[in-house]
């Protein structure tokens, strides 16, 4: 079923970044806008070209709505004052959808009741449609709230389920946070160049352009990343030079790893409240 054809009703709770990449990716697929009703106490700018094309908002929960899907973006320390509010608005069978790092499906059916629960972990490339989704859902999610889930998730790139909740966490570490591992490598590779002489700005052209270039090249290439990164090593050329350095056995495979666990066990702490 596609989005034009699916006919449930959708509160997305929080107008934020993500909720807004996701709803934008729901309407490029087709939903109607007039299933969809944004609650957030004020209207951000990424959120104003959407409400003008049909979806509705409200600052609150309406009294007496009901929706078969509920997606809940708000930010994890806004769950306990968000929720409760909520549960009025779910029948027993409604789904809940929730992409708060860190929040579990107990803390969400402490507030919701028991109910069909996908908690799901995004990243921000969400925002231009080249995202990933690790996704749990719990038992009582079935065959079709589990393929509701996935046509939701994936209007923003590829769903990959995950058969336990705790490995949320790792997907967190990977690839929830793990945006911001590459911007920083951009970031470290610019002020290389810079301190081998080359202008900031011709630095950081190069540091981007080569950081997203590698990025689509993978996406596109059927090789894997060591095949491509043989791909352009010489045998005692220039880039053997670098990945000496880089591949060490102290330098960037266990700096990352460690960067990852640290990721992955503050999102622990986090479920732990």
């Amino acid at each position: 079923m596609t989005m034009a054809q699916s006919g449930e009703t959708i509160l997305l709770l929080g107008g934020g970044n993500m909720g807004t990449a996701l709803l934008g990716g729901w309407l490029e697929a087709g939903l109607q806008p007039d299933k969809v009703l944004v609650v957030d106490p004020k209207v951000g700018e990424a959120l104003q070209p959407l409400l003008e094309k049909g979806v509705r908002h409200a600052a609150s929960v309406p009294a007496g709505a009901t929706f078969d899907v509920a997606l809940l973006a708000v930010k994890p320390q806004m769950m306990d004052a968000a929720l409760p509010a909520l549960k009025a608005a779910l029948e027993a069978g409604s789904l809940a959808i929730s992409i708060a790092a860190g929040t579990t499906v107990a803390a969400i059916e402490r507030h919701l009741g028991e109910r069909p629960v996908v908690r799901a972990m995004p990243n921000t490339p969400a925002l231009i449609s080249r995202g990933i989704t690790g996704a749990y859902a719990n038992a009582r999610v079935d065959a079709a709230g589990r393929a509701t889930a996935d046509r939701l998730l994936s209007a923003s790139g590829p769903v990959e389920w995950v058969d336990s909740e705790a490995l949320i966490d790792a997907v967190t570490g990977v690839s929830g946070s793990g945006p911001a591992y590459v911007f920083y490598l951009a970031e470290c590779l610019a002020k290389a160049g810079e301190a081998v002489g080359l202008p900031a700005d011709l630095a950081m052209r190069l540091a981007r352009h080569t950081v997203a270039g590698a990025g689509e090249l993978m996406i596109r290439s059927g090789d894997t990343p060591a095949k491509l990164r043989q791909n352009v090593t010489s045998p005692n050329g220039t880039t053997q030079a670098a990945l000496d350095v880089l591949m060490a056995e102290d330098a960037l495979a266990p700096l990352v790893e460690r960067a990852v666990r640290a990721a992955r066990d503050r999102a622990e702490e986090l479920a732990k409240g």
